[in-house]
């Protein structure tokens, strides 16, 4: 079973799905995709941590997901906790060496194909196994006023579309509330 979890920044996604994974039987494995590279994202990390049973064990991965066939840790849970897409996109787009300002369309379609063909292996790789994935909801807040954000916003919002499409189940969390918005019979 795929369930994906949306929302908005500190919208209580990332405990709800921590909550379901808890609830589910065997082993898990959580992939983290956030890179220490300020002071804010090292307590944002260290406080996730804080958060997760000490027995879950932890795959540093944003990128090549086709590798997860090859680590032992993936290959022996039975859930899978992916948090988060958004910071996956972040990092596989400062990691493309593109100048957002001046950049090409060409060039900026090339990334979101290679983004896409990444988040399908990714896809791929779970599909034997009780994952639940999280995102940012970016599709309801305001214009990035910079182009990179918009660039970003729009990668990020086609490729929650593509993921929300293979779940089996969808859930967006509102203020700590999580509501069901898709369900499939199973």
């Amino acid at each position: 079973m795929l369930r994906f979890i949306t929302g908005g920044a500190r919208s209580g996604k990332s405990s709800f799905a921590e909550k379901l994974v808890r609830e589910s039987p065997g082993t898990t494995v959580y992939i983290a995709t956030a890179v220490p590279f300020d002071d804010g994202m090292r307590d944002r990390i260290a406080k996730h941590r804080q958060s997760r049973p000490a027995e879950w064990k932890t795959v540093e991965r944003w990128k090549d997901f086709e590798e997860l066939d090859g680590d032992a840790a993936f290959n022996e849970a039975d859930n899978v906790l992916f948090d988060c897409v958004t910071v996956m996109i972040t990092n596989q787009m400062m990691d493309s060496g593109l100048d957002f300002d001046s950049c090409t369309m060409d060039e900026v379609n090339a990334l979101e194909i290679r983004i896409r063909e990444d988040t399908a292996r990714l896809l791929d790789a779970l599909d034997k196994k009780n994952a639940v994935i999280v995102s940012n909801e970016l599709g309801s807040g305001l214009v990035p006023a910079y182009r990179m954000g918009s660039l970003f916003r729009d990668i990020a919002g086609r490729i929650n579309q593509e993921i929300a499409a293979r779940a089996d189940e969808v859930w967006l969390a509102v203020s700590g509330i999580p509501v069901r918005i898709k369900q499939q019979n199973v």
